[in-house]
Order: C-alpha cells, then sequence, then structure tokens
C-alpha cells in the first residue's frame, strides 16, 4: 500500500512548489539527530551513598 506520508490540504501546487517544500523537509531532517545518536544520558546525576555502619551514629 503506497500511503502518502505529505498531504495538501489547499490549493494546488505545481511540481516546483512540492519539490521545493520536499528539499527543505530534506534538509531540516538531515541536520536533525536521530534518537540512537543521542548521547545515552546514563545514570542520574545523583548517586546513592551506602549507608553507614552500624553504631556509627554514637560517636
Amino acid at each position: 500500500m503506497n500511503v502518502p506520508e505529505i498531504r495538501v490540504l489547499r490549493g494546488l501546487p505545481d511540481e516546483e512548489e512540492v519539490a521545493a517544500v520536499l528539499v527543505a523537509l530534506a534538509a531540516v531532517a538531515a541536520t536533525a539527530e536521530s534518537p540512537a545518536a543521542q548521547e545515552d544520558p546514563g545514570r542520574a546525576g545523583w548517586a546513592v551513598r551506602p549507608a553507614p555502619p552500624c553504631g556509627s551514629w554514637r560517636a
């Protein structure tokens, strides 16, 4: 099934206008980073510290 990804809602664009829009969209898509190319944030910026040893509060 060939479903168009872009639909013209009003007007009757000629081939040159459609080509100009497609070139603009291709340029934007080429500069955008794909989700896979983005850096993995890894863990959060904070770390869970281990619990103090038993009886350490009795200093």
